[in-house]
């Protein structure tokens, strides 16, 4: 008969293998069921696909991580990416300026989004749900504006009668349509910026004060960490990271479209909470936020190749995100049940 104390290590030793792998062997088995049952699934150029379609919810992810490591979260992070898109939308065809200048003014506006963020949650005090729920509602609502609540694209009327002088620079539309050999762009900048957000979280003394701020403020304010700075850059990252995805959002539509980035939020927490749960890590990571963007966008492309309608798509976004809560708290919290048992 087995003792009090070996039951446990077992049990334990099963919780941490479903921690550590159980999101790994979910999308693992995901994929193998779809290229089963849906043959053009398995192909490259699917795969591709399915891969430019995470990129955006990847790198919003990203921008979700930085946020959550210090303990904060971020709810205008879809409506700064929707910005982004209007932003670059105006800028070539209102002003028929060049593609550099669009990607300036979208890096531009995401970064003062940021700021706008963080001065309101670190230097305003307000709680970060509440000052980002406000910011989000004036982004939805000041992007539309200049355009009459219109979409923009070439060739469309102006307030004063006239068409807009401007089109969609073909060299902008490279950002989703350009492709080394044959991974596309986009596909591209997700692994670059997923590598650059691991370097920064997990190998440099920024990462080891972004965790430190998220596990106990205070505490590390009393260490001496700048806990407002640190606080106020992850914003800003998250803000740059936003204005990333919505240029590769609007490059692929190719117009100014309204709705863009509306299901945004939802996509970058799910994502974001299924790295916090995957590999056992129990912190926001990029690599997890990776495996979290391949998964929504396995489960997202499986579903339309079977013939799924559109709107049974953010039903599967609500289970992903319900599962990573699952795994992000109760797991966890059963997990240091067991520990304080023993």
């Amino acid at each position: 008969m087995s003792s009090p104390s070996t039951e446990l290590t077992a049990r334990m030793k099963i919780q941490d293998g479903v921690v550590k792998y159980g999101f790994i062997v979910v999308t693992i088995v995901l994929f193998l069921y779809f290229s089963a049952t849906e043959p053009s699934f398995r192909t490259s150029g699917a795969i591709f696909s399915m891969l430019k379609y995470a990129s955006v919810t990847a790198i919003l992810g990203l921008g979700m991580t930085f946020v959550m490591a210090v303990g904060g979260m971020d709810l205008s992070i879809g409506s700064t990416a929707g910005l982004a898109v209007q932003m670059a939308a105006m800028t070539m065809v209102f002003y028929n300026l060049t593609a550099a200048t669009a990607v300036v003014a979208v890096i531009a506006a995401g970064v003062l989004v940021g700021l706008l963020n963080a001065f309101l949650v670190v230097v305003c005090r307000i709680p970060d749900l509440l000052a980002t729920l406000g910011v989000m509602f004036v982004i939805q609502g000041a992007k539309l504006i200049p355009v009459d609540g219109q979409s923009v694209s070439a060739g469309m009327t102006l307030r004063d009668g006239t068409p807009a002088p401007g089109k969609f620079d073909p060299a902008f539309l490279q950002i989703d349509r350009g492709s080394i050999g044959p991974v596309p762009f986009p596909v591209i900048l997700m692994l670059v910026l997923t590598v650059a957000s691991w370097f920064i979280l997990d190998r440099t003394r920024w990462g080891r004060m972004f965790y430190a701020i998220g596990a106990n403020a205070e505490a590390s304010r009393l260490a001496g960490v700048r806990v407002d700075l640190f606080r106020g850059l992850a914003y800003v990252l998250c803000g740059l990271f936003a204005a990333v995805g919505g240029l590769i959002l609007v490059s692929r539509i190719g117009q100014g479209d309204v709705n863009a980035g509306a299901s945004s939020l939802l996509e970058a927490v799910a994502v974001a909470l299924v790295g916090t749960s995957a590999l056992g890590i129990g912190k926001p990571n990029a690599w997890g936020t990776l495996l979290g963007a391949l998964l929504v966008g396995i489960v997202l492309t499986g579903l339309t190749m079977k013939g799924f309608q559109y709107y049974h798509q953010d039903t599967a976004k609500g289970l992903v995100l319900i599962l990573a809560l699952i795994f992000s708290f109760t797991i966890s919290r059963n997990k240091a049940r067991f520990i304080s048992a023993g």
